[in-house]
């Protein structure tokens, strides 16, 4: 259920629910979190939809065949920027930690299967190294063929005093195919966006005079303006770098079929869970802190029971400028003087 009542200046909410999401509350499926020290059998856990393993994600995938079980991966990794939840290392320790994670993992994802990094900038003494250039050697090393460079552009963020402000991160996603030619799964038309001029038509050839664009809209390119989750977002946890449901609900939307398994390894809170819910996805993911994974397996399912709070992926971006904040004081630059 998109919630009524609108929280922050970015994000204006409407009343209704997916149809998606109504099919999965009829179901009444559950959320299970389970705690790492428990044996498991992985019979026992592959017939849950829903799954939060609270324990190291290394751990976890151990216990797993190494055989195809993802039809997506999708995560944001720790940054190594020394947030509450992670220890600050050398970049170089940190990427060979994480290459240790990304080779237990591509095995098993699914032929034709997707996997999405999505990442922001080591910072050290006032410089910065994008995660993204760091990790694109180590995913060349396996069988992936990288598809789209994402750009995730949102509005807040920290204001920094010797460089410009950051205020975009990105996605690297990659096919699992042994050429680049092979089959992939990609769903377009359920993240077509509204096309810029609709009413345009062909103005010459056998179609001169018809509309030229697809009426269910257009492919929403590869920058996203999707607000970031700051203090009065509709989705804040206590999480400090939590990512927003939308950002994932288009991936999820695009690079899975329903019912596909979607695994989260540093699944924080629970986004895409919420996302992959909302769907009629499945979900696996594991989380560390069992503060945000008791937290993401609510949110989980809550989404599944249909009363889920989050801002959908193609909701308008709210025009700051109708806001009295915007109004320049006196003695502040405006718009106005620039022009």
């Amino acid at each position: 259920m998109y919630d009524t009542k609108r929280l922050d200046d970015q994000t204006a909410h409407t009343d209704g629910i997916k149809p998606e999401c109504m099919n999965v509350r009829a179901e009444a499926k559950k959320a299970h979190l389970i705690k790492a020290g428990k044996r498991f059998e992985y019979e026992s856990i592959a017939q849950k939809d829903y799954l939060t393993w609270q324990g190291r994600t290394e751990d976890f995938l151990k216990s797993l065949p190494k055989e195809p079980i993802f039809d997506l991966v999708v995560t944001s990794p720790p940054y190594n920027i020394g947030k509450s939840y992670e220890k600050k290392t050398a970049l170089e320790e940190y990427l060979e930690w994480q290459k240790t994670i990304i080779d237990q993992i591509i095995p098993r994802i699914k032929t034709g299967g997707s996997i999405c990094w999505q990442v922001g900038n080591f910072v050290e003494d006032n410089q910065i190294f994008p995660l993204d250039i760091e990790f694109a050697p180590i995913f060349k090393q396996y069988p992936l063929h990288l598809r789209n460079r994402i750009v995730w552009h949102f509005g807040h963020g920290l204001h920094t005093q010797r460089r410009f402000s950051g205020r975009y991160e990105v996605v690297l996603w990659y096919t699992k195919t042994d050429n680049a030619k092979d089959p992939y799964v990609f769903n377009l038309d359920p993240v077509r966006v509204p096309s810029k001029y609709p009413g345009k038509k062909h103005f010459k050839g056998p179609k001169a005079g018809q509309l030229s664009g697809n009426p269910l809209g257009k492919n929403p390119e590869d920058v996203w303006t999707i607000p970031n989750v700051k203090s009065n977002h509709v989705e804040k946890t206590d999480h400090p770098c939590q990512y927003p449901v939308g950002l994932i609900e288009r991936l999820i939307l695009a690079l899975s079929n329903p019912n596909g398994l979607v695994f989260d390894p540093f699944s924080g809170v629970g986004s895409a869970g919420v996302a992959a819910a909302l769907h009629g996805r499945r979900f696996w993911g594991t989380e560390l802190m069992d503060g945000y994974a008791k937290t993401g397996t609510q949110r989980i399912q809550d989404a599944l029971d249909g009363v889920a709070k989050y801002r959908p992926h193609d909701l308008p971006l709210y025009d700051h400028t109708q806001s009295k904040l915007s109004q320049a004081p006196d003695g502040y630059r405006s718009r106005e003087d620039e022009r």
